[in-house]
């Protein structure tokens, strides 16, 4: 309908307020059902048709928080709303955008326009519900939520008769009302084409506020994105199907020695050199792989990771570029070690005994774990070097580090440089696929406690010394160069000195290794340690076999204490384990050793007083003998000592003899 129409039909939409006002009667053929619905909610409301509407303007404060409230939508709004003003400027017209309560946001127009609409309260900060000023497109609109248009004399108040307002709602994506865009002029400029207009600008803005959510989302998303390549520990790189690097957290740059160059943009080909090949036929038949220990040569040194691939897949399977993991061989290392428990657990107050001996192999134990010089423990089979090898690792700044253990007497003479070194996939028959690091790279930045050095062949031997001169490594099978940072312990029981005359261990490796060297006293060099050592490992055995033991009889400790323990405390744990397995009862007695450590037992006191003894010595002896002898029979050893029941429990009790057998 053209402005022609509109102001031909103008009368008869007066004739039809007139009447509606009067009998509350129109004629449908003129007056449209959603305006006649209007003009009864009007009515309802007590909206007086011929009194200038009352103002109910927000204060300031409360228009700047709605504004605030709907910033976005305002934001949006504006420059489609000055597009279509400058269409219709100064043609008496305004562009005004309210919020889903139907209060005026903002409103765009000449002075004079706007000055005219202050009268009828529809300027920012007035509500244009229906409840509040009668019949009007936007409140209509805000109802309905469909674009209308009210012409003149369809308005339920006399005093906008003059006016005529094209206005649509302005939907979320959920269909939810956001704002209403009305445009407001003379009933005698406006024309029918005005709400077209009005309806492109309100779908406009939906569209441009639901791009920038989206948009919004994805930046979120690409937020949250980076946020967990920056919190994984692991270098993350992402690349294209062009082998193109598209992203890259800063592990990886610091990993790859990038923090001063964005690599993103470039080629995969210049951080991985020819190792791209692997990962483009990733991309090529669109499976990843597991992980893969490889060494990266980079402009300065070289990088040992573990590298895991994983092709981007649509939803029709095809790739779409890779995401690769990197982690550092020692971080990886790290975790293997503590899984399979390379880690030293003991410290030197695990070390116990008061004699001279290990007091003062402590004390050189302590000044070796100060500097990381290569220390040499030597020592009879069982006297505890690995336990002192731990505790020099753990108070030495190398005890965040791994400590690992490896026994060259006990693995296979043609295995111990692969266990050593670590060789390459294909090195030799039964390689394991990838390759597999060595010892020595499994213990870098931390120590390596090679046990039995003296049982390890010589062509190994002269491997050691390179390793031990150049702290580098070179898997079996490989050229490439690997820098380790380990601290050397080595253990051994034999005589190196003598070895070496022998032909059996090399001099110069000798020497490298005997920079501190610790002797480890034998227990029979420790009596005062002996009872010590039995007691704390008559705790430990009762309490992991469930057998409380009640009591230590004298004559067990005599044997024990008599006895020159050739395997050393590994021996020990032995016995005192299977004397209390053998225990009957809570006590523990001299018929619970072996009788194979009885019979090698010195006499009680004997060790003490090799020369004179006293006869009250003499006599305490002869007693503990002969009820040995006697399997602790009284009557049986009373009568081969020549003497009555009575006398020898007498005896007995003057010595402190409790003899059980």
């Amino acid at each position: 309908m053209g402005g022609r129409s509109f102001l031909m039909k103008e009368s008869e939409i007066y004739e039809n307020w007139r009447k509606f006002i009067r009998t509350g009667q129109y004629s449908s053929d003129v007056i449209r059902p959603v305006i006649a619905e209007s003009w009864n909610i009007s009515k309802a409301a007590g909206i007086d048709p011929f009194k200038p509407i009352e103002s109910n303007r927000l204060s300031n404060r409360e228009l700047k928080k709605r504004q605030e409230n709907s910033s976005q939508v305002v934001a949006v709004s504006l420059p489609f709303m000055e597009s279509i003003y400058k269409i219709v400027a100064k043609s008496e017209f305004a562009v005004r955008l309210t919020d889903r309560d139907g209060y005026i946001l903002v409103a765009l127009g000449e002075e004079d326009t706007l000055g005219k609409m202050t009268a009828l309260n529809i300027n920012p900060g007035e509500c244009c519900k229906e409840e509040y000023i009668g019949t009007n497109a936007i409140g209509i609109a805000l109802r309905t939520g469909e674009p209308v248009q009210v012409f003149a004399a369809e308005h339920y108040n006399y005093n906008y008769h003059s006016w005529t307002t094209s206005s649509c709602p302005i939907k979320d994506k959920n269909g939810e009302i956001v704002a209403v865009l009305g445009m407001t002029g003379s009933f005698q400029k406006v024309h029918s084409h005005t709400l077209g207009m009005v309806i492109a600008a309100a779908e406009a803005i939906e569209s441009q506020i639901r791009l920038e959510e989206s948009n919004r989302k994805l930046a979120i998303a690409n937020q949250h994105f980076m946020a967990i390549m920056e919190s994984i520990s692991e270098g993350l790189i992402c690349i294209d199907n062009n082998l193109i690097v598209t992203d890259i957290n800063q592990n990886a740059r610091k990993m790859l020695n990038l923090q001063s160059k964005d690599p993103v943009g470039e080629s995969l080909a210049k951080l991985f050199g020819g190792y791209s090949k692997r990962i483009k036929d990733v991309l090529r038949k669109g499976k990843g792989y597991n992980e893969e220990e490889v060494i990266i040569d980079l402009p300065k040194g070289t990088l040992r990771c573990v590298i895991l691939t994983t092709p981007i897949k649509r939803d029709n399977s095809s790739v779409d570029g890779a995401v690769i993991t990197l982690r550092e061989g020692k971080s990886v290392h790290k975790l293997v070690n503590k899984i399979v428990g390379a880690e030293a657990r003991f410290v030197f107050d695990d070390i116990i005994g008061k004699s001279p001996e290990i007091i003062e192999a402590k004390k050189q134990a302590m000044f070796a774990s100060l500097n990381s010089n290569t220390v040499l423990l030597t020592g009879e089979s069982g006297t505890g070097k690995e336990l002192f090898a731990q505790a020099i690792h753990n108070a030495s700044e190398r005890k965040d580090g791994p400590f690992v253990f490896i026994n060259c007497g006990a693995i296979p003479r043609e295995l111990i440089a692969s266990e050593l070194f670590g060789y390459v996939e294909g090195a030799f028959t039964g390689a394991r696929r990838g390759g597999h690091p060595g010892k020595f790279e499994l213990a870098d930045g931390g120590t390596i406690f090679l046990d039995e050095i003296g049982d390890m062949p010589l062509d190994t031997q002269a491997n050691l010394l390179r390793v031990l001169e150049t702290k580098e490594v070179v898997r079996i099978g490989s050229h490439k160069i690997i820098p380790v940072d380990v601290r050397v312990v080595a253990a051994t029981h034999k005589h190196l000195e003598e070895e070496v005359e022998r032909g059996n261990f090399r001099q110069d490796l000798f020497f490298r290794l005997n920079v501190i060297r610790i002797r480890i006293p034998p227990l029979r060099e420790r009596e005062e340690d002996i009872r010590i050592f039995i007691d704390k490992l008559i705790d430990r055995y009762s309490e992991q076999l469930g057998k409380p033991v009640r009591n230590v009889s004298n004559s067990y400790y005599n044997i024990l204490e008599g006895y020159a323990w050739p395997g050393n405390v590994r021996e020990m744990q032995n016995i005192i384990n299977q004397s209390i397995m053998m225990m009957e009862g809570s006590e523990l007695t001299a018929k619970n050793i072996p009788d194979n450590i009885k019979k090698k037992a010195v006499p009680y006191r004997e060790k003490a007083h090799a020369g004179v003894r006293t006869l009250s010595e003499i006599e305490e002896r002869a007693i503990l003998e002969t009820l040995e002898f006697n399997n602790g029979n009284i009557t049986s050893a009373a009568k081969s000592l020549g003497i009555g029941r009575n006398t020898l429990y007498r005896k007995m009790k003057k010595y402190d003899i409790a003899y059980t057998p």
